[in-house]
């Protein structure tokens, strides 16, 4: 019998629909239809290119379980990026994390689909800030947070991620650090580890809105609730928290399945991600959206891979610094 008459009922599932299967409980079908011709573009072009989609948890579940390759939070991408075996890097993130691929790849093409994919981290300092910091404290080393420029990077010692940060702090076997830009997690380490943290006033635009007053209100609400923040959280929002840690952590934490019903303290969308995979646990979900992340869509995808922009660079005096400074962070 021709497939095109076989019954729906009796025709093998195509490759869209069993993708479908993986979001069918954050997105509605209406919903899955205005995505499919760009999943099967962007699939196809993948192919031809030799390229692979690197997405971080924040992205949206139709980017995160159907098109990407490599996910995870910003550790993770920056180990799974080492010795891609790919022409092409697609950095479905922010412009941060495609300067990370890029360090760590500098002979393969890195694209960044949307220009204005950046982040309130990395915008609030730049490397002369870094070298005042030096001038003001010498002799104290800097842990850079991934979540800045390549500039930024070559000035430091060592880069972090929320995921390591306190074993790296830790690993240097000082009494005082550097630690920039993001204040917030920079005292949440200091806090964990007892040693001096000179910070730098940058903070996340998604996480710095959340609120001790906020927690306690779900709490109310949800009185059997686990609460999970995220480190980049003001530290009196991850002391209202049950759990503390990087969206890594965070998954973990539900996958062990000892909570039915759980609020993430983070960027939205790493609550649909979860939701997806685990059914039987309830979400309350906090929406604070990443607008920088929310720039990177399937049709921004689509037109990378079609256009092959827009291509990341490092300057070249940067890139030794920048990589110097990711590789200690990965080798501790």
């Amino acid at each position: 019998m021709p497939d095109s008459l076989v019954p729906d009922s009796l025709a093998a599932p195509s490759r869209l629909d069993l993708l479908y299967e993986r979001v069918a409980r954050v997105v509605p079908r209406m919903e899955w239809a205005l995505f499919a011709d760009d999943i099967a573009a962007i699939l196809e072009l993948k192919r031809r290119r030799r390229a692979v989609i690197v997405a971080h948890n924040y992205q949206t579940p139709e980017i995160f379980h159907c098109i990407a390759d490599i996910r995870g939070d910003s550790l993770a991408l920056a180990r799974e990026a080492q010795g891609l075996d790919a022409e092409v890097i697609v950095m479905a993130g922010v412009h941060f994390m495609a300067e990370t691929a890029k360090l760590l790849n500098p002979e393969k093409t890195v694209l960044i689909p949307s220009l204005q994919a950046g982040c309130s981290l990395a915008d609030s300092i730049t490397a002369e800030n870094v070298r005042a910091l030096r001038r003001a404290h010498p002799g104290v080393p800097v842990v850079t947070y991934v979540n800045s420029s390549a500039e930024v990077k070559a000035e430091s010692d060592i880069c972090c991620t929320s995921a390591n940060a306190r074993r790296i702090v830790e690993s240097l076997g000082v009494e005082r650090v550097i630690m920039i830009p993001d204040e917030f997690l920079a005292r949440n380490v200091q806090k964990e580890t007892g040693i001096e943290m000179i910070t730098w006033a940058g903070h996340c635009e998604v996480h710095e809105r959340f609120t001790p007053g906020e927690i306690r209100a779900w709490r109310e609400e949800n009185p059997d609730v686990a609460v999970l923040a995220h480190p980049e959280c003001p530290p009196e929002v991850v002391a209202e928290a049950d759990f503390s840690g990087s969206t890594a952590a965070m998954s973990d934490f539900v996958a062990r399945g000892t909570h039915r019903k759980v609020l993430l303290v983070t960027e939205c969308s790493m609550s649909d991600n979860l939701a997806a995979s685990h059914p039987t646990v309830d979400f309350v979900r906090p929406c604070n959206l990443c607008p920088h992340m929310k720039r990177i869509t399937l049709p921004a995808i689509r037109q990378a891979l079609e256009t092959m922009g827009h291509e990341v660079t490092i300057p070249p005096h940067l890139v030794a610094g920048g990589r110097r400074a990711v590789e200690r962070m990965l080798a501790a």
